[in-house]
């Protein structure tokens, strides 16, 4: 039986987007309102933390220790934790002037970055939103989207999945890891009869699809052919995003939202704080390695 426990207690606004360096032996995290990012360490209970001159709405590992690929706004920038100030500017997905903002992304298995814009405050509803694939060039896949979220790839099925958290809805589609692009988009799942709506997603090594059901209380485990086979409720209203983590990638850790753009969270249950970064543990299943970020040698040189 699943246990839900606090890691962290320090309330981030909006908490998204973790992903667990296997080198670092460390969660890496966003409070994307707060423009902080945060490493964590399960062993030492240590949670560290660097402000950016922005928003941070997604992360992407390397193939070297302690240096990221951030998103900021709406530009990526290589970044050695060790000196968030020698940002290495990489690649700019959209102009200045917008009013969009980076949101949500992964890796894909040949190294590719996939990530999305949306506009930055979800509560005004437009769809202004886009996802783009990053190698050595950005090319953009999608447009017209509310909120881009729940990017995961499933390496041995050959599927990616990304959700739009406006229409509540999960695509998969089959994806070609040869050129990054993928075709015969279809509905994973609809949420229409489920608590909450999708956010951030992440696999485990049987392909099953874990959910953060924002506004649902919950976390949702959803099998390749769409049937739920888990539901983990939480103590808090907003879940934001899960990520597998700890030495042998079956802690789950789950980002979530506290006092977003001003707007007071709902209190949670046993007095967890909005915002709290949650770690699960006993849910049978362990998480899929990230893949580091492989195309600029300008993210991990140094100026």
């Amino acid at each position: 039986m699943s246990t839900v426990g606090v890691a962290i207690d320090i309330p981030a606004r909006l908490g998204e987007c973790p992903v667990w360096s296997v080198l670092d032996q460390a969660l890496y995290w966003t409070d994307i309102e707060a423009c902080v990012v945060h490493r964590f360490d399960p062993v030492s209970g240590v949670d560290d933390t660097r402000h950016l001159p922005g928003r941070v709405g997604t992360i992407a590992l390397t193939d070297q220790p302690g240096v990221l690929v951030l998103a900021i706004e709406n530009a990526l920038f290589g970044v050695d934790w060790a000196d968030v100030g020698n940002r290495r500017p990489l690649h700019r997905l959209e102009p200045d002037g917008t009013g969009n903002r980076s949101n949500d992304g992964r890796v894909d298995p040949a190294g590719r970055f996939v990530l999305g814009t949306m506009y930055e405050d979800a509560a005004a509803g437009r769809t202004t939103g886009s996802l783009y694939r990053v190698d050595e060039q950005v090319t953009a896949l999608r447009t017209g989207i509310g909120i881009p979220n729940g990017l995961a790839f499933d390496p041995q099925r050959g599927l990616v999945y990304w959700a739009d958290t406006f229409t509540a809805r999960i695509i998969v589609a089959d994806y070609d890891t040869t050129d990054g692009t993928w075709h015969n988009e279809r509905t994973f799942f609809d949420y229409a009869d489920a608590p909450g709506r999708p956010d951030g997603a992440c696999l485990d090594t049987e392909g099953g699809y874990w959910s953060a059901s924002v506004t649902g209380w919950c976390v949702t485990r959803i099998d390749p052919d769409g049937t739920v086979t888990d539901r983990i409720n939480v103590p808090l209203e907003k879940p934001s995003m899960p990520a597998f983590g700890g030495e042998d990638r079956k802690t789950l850790f789950v980002t979530t939202i506290g006092d977003e753009h001003g707007r007071p969270a709902t209190p949670g249950r046993d007095g967890v704080r909005p915002g709290s970064l949650l770690a699960i543990e006993g849910t049978g299943a362990t998480g899929i390695a990230e893949t580091p970020f492989g195309f600029s040698k300008q993210a991990t040189s140094s100026t």
